[in-house]
């Protein structure tokens, strides 16, 4: 009997699966636990500084490890353009932070205030002061919607704004206009920020889902939607900008590149963008997703640990691209989002940055070379409509680098991947927290 295509992906998705489940089963190392009493202070319980706080513990028999961060909840972030589109509640992304930290780990609840790197201490907003013998900055990034002139995160939901980025609360609100928009029709403005940013793919995610939604609702020909970017492409690997440009194309998704969103009158419904000659440009819109510019939090901007010669505006951690380790200050390392390195702003990144990290601290603590480093991995589950996607996986060089090679193509709209990232992601991504992944 042949098999039909479904049947061949559908088997294929389940060796994925429990490929995935083999990894995720797997302790991070099978070494006798090191004995040190070494004070390990990790700023941010997110998914890096809670993996890695997991499989320390795992390494390292008597560390005092401490975590510092004042959110009550963890958010699953892979998860908001779902939410933004309809496709899951706003609870789907929230767990709490404390149920994924090991015991032996000490949980401060608060913000983190001052980095000495010189003194080796942190000061949290409480007042209390921590010294350190190492040291792990992973406290995410901001969103700086100050920057957008007239906007505030209570508009989302309203006059046809969104803004999935701000949380699950503001994603579920996303998909109230965004929603609406769909059903009306009218004008969508779709837009990305000038600086770094946490998942580039996802302003694309929101595009393309909202574009076939719309087709669902049989509504898309009442609509004119235009990807707006300060970027010249749309994407940072050649060949999957190229891609995607041909899929809008397709599809008629209009492209406004090198145009920079400044400011927004809700009232109005118009948007103001700098263009590349530095020219102001009023575009009208029903609906607009908003994504503000995305800085390191002010801790790390005035604690000196900032590269000092590039991202200046931005004040991401300098560190060593391969080795996450500071550049001036050796018991110092910097994981996801936060990190100064080309490539690295999502979840699947931090998946192979924490090992490099834990093998640094280990390797400071046996008084030997380290020998993880990072490639700039990242991947991206490219979601082009409901039930298609492409899992893109690239490392600093822009090579793509697929992890199931001749069972899923990168380039290619896939049920398999559209299920790697609905389906199987979260179960990576919690394994992953819990150091086993």
């Amino acid at each position: 009997m042949t098999k039909n295509k479904y049947d061949l992906s559908r088997r294929a998705f389940l060796g994925v699966a429990a490929g995935g489940a083999a990894i995720a089963s797997v302790t991070p190392s099978d070494a006798a636990p090191i004995a040190t009493n070494a004070k390990i202070v990790i700023i941010g319980a997110g998914a890096g500084g809670t993996a890695l706080a997991n499989r320390l513990v795992d390494r390292l028999d008597g560390a005092q490890i401490t975590l510092i961060d004042p959110r009550p909840q963890h958010l699953y972030q892979p998860g908001l353009t779902l939410v933004a589109a309809g496709l899951k509640p706003a609870d789907y992304v929230t767990t709490l932070t404390t149920d994924w930290l090991p015991s032996g780990v000490t949980l401060i609840p608060e913000k983190a205030a001052a980095i000495d790197p010189e003194a080796k201490t942190v000061s949290t907003e409480g007042g209390e002061t921590l010294s350190y013998d190492y040291l792990v900055v992973a406290p995410g990034l901001v969103l700086d919607h100050d920057a957008i002139d007239g906007f505030d995160l209570d508009m989302v939901g309203t006059n046809g704004i969104g803004a999935l980025y701000a949380g699950p609360q503001y994603a579920a609100k996303t998909w109230d206009a965004a929603g609406k928009f769909t059903e009306d029709g009218g004008v969508g403005l779709f837009t990305r920020p000038e600086t770094e940013m946490k998942c580039a793919g996802a302003p694309l995610k929101h595009t393309f889902l909202i574009d076939d939604l719309a087709r669902r609702a049989d509504n898309r020909g009442n609509m004119d939607i235009t990807y707006a970017a300060p970027q010249g492409s749309l994407f940072g690997v050649p060949i999957v900008a190229e891609k995607v440009r041909m899929l809008f194309g397709d599809r008629g998704i209009n492209t406004a590149m090198q145009h920079t969103l400044k400011a927004i009158e809700p009232g109005q419904q118009k948007a103001t963008f700098v263009d590349q000659d530095g020219s102001t440009v009023d575009m009208d819109y029903d609906y607009i997703h908003v994504i503000p510019p995305q800085r390191a939090p002010d801790v790390i901007r005035e604690s000196g640990l900032s590269w000092a010669d590039k991202w200046t505006d931005q004040g991401w951690v300098e560190c060593d691209m391969y080795t996450l380790q500071h550049l001036r200050y050796d018991t110092i390392w910097a994981l996801g989002d936060v990190a100064g390195v080309p490539k690295g702003k999502t979840a699947a990144s931090v998946k192979w940055q924490v090992p490099v990290v834990e093998d640094g601290i280990v390797s400071a603590i046996e008084g030997t070379d380290p020998t993880e480093t990072y490639n700039g991995y990242t991947s991206c589950p490219m979601i082009t409509r409901i039930g298609r996607a492409m899992l893109v996986e690239f490392d600093y060089n822009n090579d793509l680098t697929p992890s199931f090679p001749g069972i899923i193509a990168p380039l290619e709209e896939l049920w398999i991947s559209w299920l790697m990232k609905e389906v199987a992601l979260k179960a990576t991504y919690n394994a992953m927290l819990r150091g086993r992944a």
